[in-house]
C-alpha cells in the first residue's frame, strides 16, 4: 500500500505523458509533460486522500511532495515550462538529505520518527547509521538529478530520458540501496517475526 501511494502518481504522470505527447520535437514533448504535470497533480493529492483513509496519516515525505508538486506543476501548467517538475526531485532530496545529516550530526535519528512503527527494535545507533546512509542516498540523489537538470537546460538531455530515469532508474537504484541496509538493521536491534526467524 505504502509503495502504491508513493510511487503511483510518478507512474500516472510517466504513463500519461507517454501515451499523449505524440508527434516529435520540443513542442510535443511540452505539450505530453504539461498533460503529465496535470495528472501528476491529481494523483498527488489522490494519494494524500487515500493514505489518509486507508492508513490513517500522510508521511511527511508525501506532505512535502504533494506540496512541490502542486506548486512546480502550476508553475509548469501556467508558464509550459517542464523544467519546474524537472527541478523538484532536487529540493525534496536535498531537504531530506539536510534533514537526516542534521539530524546524525547532532545524534538525532530522525529517521526513526519517519520509520519507528516499520522498524520494531532498533536500537539508536542503528537508527544514527540509517539516517546518516540514507542522508548520504538522498544528497547523491540530488546532485544526480541536478546535474540533470544542467543537461536539459543545456539541450544535452531530453526530457523524455530525465522521466525514463526518474521513474525506472531511481527506483531501482532506491530498492537496491534498501538491501543493502538490511545487514545494517539486522545488526542493531531489528526485530524479525518468529515466522520469518525460522
Amino acid at each position: 500500500m505504502n509503495f502504491a501511494i508513493d510511487c503511483g502518481p510518478l507512474l500516472v504522470f510517466f504513463l500519461t505523458y507517454k501515451f499523449t505527447a505524440g508527434g516529435q520535437g520540443a513542442f510535443a514533448a511540452t505539450a505530453g509533460a504539461i498533460k503529465g504535470t496535470i495528472a501528476f497533480m491529481v494523483a498527488i493529492l489522490v494519494a494524500m486522500g487515500i493514505s489518509k483513509w486507508k492508513l490513517g496519516r500522510i508521511s511527511p515525505m508525501l506532505w512535502m511532495s504533494g506540496i512541490l508538486v502542486i506548486g512546480f506543476g502550476a508553475l509548469t501548467v501556467y508558464l509550459h515550462d517542464p523544467k519546474f517538475i524537472v527541478m523538484k526531485p532536487t529540493i525534496i532530496y536535498a531537504v531530506f538529505a539536510l534533514m537526516l545529516l542534521g539530524g546524525w550530526w547532532f545524534k538525532k535519528p530522525m529517521l526513526k520518527y519517519l520509520l519507528q512503527s516499520a522498524l520494531d527494535g532498533m536500537t539508536e545507533r542503528g537508527w544514527l547509521l540509517l539516517s546518516r546512509n540514507w542522508g548520504l542516498f538522498f544528497a547523491a540523489l540530488g546532485i544526480a538529478n541536478h546535474v540533470m537538470y544542467v543537461l536539459i537546460e543545456a539541450g544535452r538531455m531530453s526530457f523524455d530520458t530525465w522521466l525514463t530515469i526518474k521513474v525506472w532508474g531511481v527506483t531501482a537504484l532506491s530498492f537496491l540501496f534498501t538491501l543493502t541496509q538490511v545487514p545494517v538493521m539486522l545488526k542493531n536491534g531489528l526485530a524479525v517475526p518468529d515466522g520469518e526467524a525460522k
